[in-house]
Parts: C-alpha cells; sequence; structure tokens
C-alpha cells in the first residue's frame, strides 16, 4: 500500500499539488508578515504539507476546537479561504479534462472545505485513524 501511495503523491504533486501549496505558502508568508495572524499563518503551512503530500494522510476535527476556531474560520474565509479554494475548483476543472486526472479532481475538489475552514481540524496519517 505505501508504494501506491508514493505513486499516487508523485502524481499529485506533478499534477497540481506543487502550484496549490504555493498558494497556501503564499497566504501563510503575508499572514506572518501581518503579525496579528500568525495563528492563520500556522494553519496555511500545515494545509501547505497536506495539500503537496496528501495521499496517506487524512485530515480529523479536533476536539479542543471551540469559539475561537469558528471566529477563526470566518475571518479566514473572508480574507484567504475563498481564493485558495477557488483555486482548487479551477485545478480539479483542468485536472477533470483528462482521464487520469478524474480521480485527483474528485481528491481536489474534496480538499475545497478545508481550504474554506481550516482550523479546528489536524491532519494526522490515515492508518492512526480507525
Amino acid at each position: 500500500m505505501k508504494i501506491v501511495q508514493l505513486i499516487l503523491n508523485v502524481l499529485w504533486v506533478v499534477l497540481c499539488g506543487f502550484w496549490m501549496a504555493l498558494g497556501y505558502l503564499l497566504a501563510a508568508l503575508i499572514c506572518f508578515i501581518l503579525i496579528v495572524t500568525i495563528p492563520f499563518g500556522i494553519a496555511s503551512l500545515r494545509l501547505a504539507g497536506y495539500v503537496l503530500w496528501p495521499f496517506g494522510r487524512t485530515v480529523v476535527d479536533k476536539p479542543s476546537a471551540g469559539a475561537g476556531s469558528l471566529i477563526g474560520n470566518v475571518i479566514w474565509f473572508v480574507f484567504a479561504g475563498w481564493w485558495l479554494a477557488l483555486g482548487h475548483v479551477f485545478t480539479s476543472i483542468a485536472l477533470a479534462v483528462t482521464i487520469i486526472g478524474l480521480p485527483f479532481a474528485w481528491a481536489n475538489l474534496k480538499l475545497v472545505p478545508l481550504s474554506l475552514f481550516p482550523l479546528g481540524h489536524d491532519v494526522v496519517p490515515s492508518d492512526t485513524v480507525r
């Protein structure tokens, strides 16, 4: 199973992961420059790593997330989430044109809710979630 994940991750990076991770890194850089938004930058870095190498990992809800995550997600949505989600949608459309890109297009669409509301989630290895 690990070899399949490796092949999928390499194809993902080549087809779309690198460019989408750059978008998240740009968002993180802007958040770090603005100082007050450093928690958003940390979340964006976590998502950049996940978007760059997603297969073999999954996203789970943080049980300790509360009202702060809700408020933070609203702020994130307004300033960064919507354009990252648009990037995932446009990338999905481009990938859906090819046959080999169809599964990656679907995987990209599954990342849209996470790009809109990243706070209150953790990225963990898939084999630890059962």
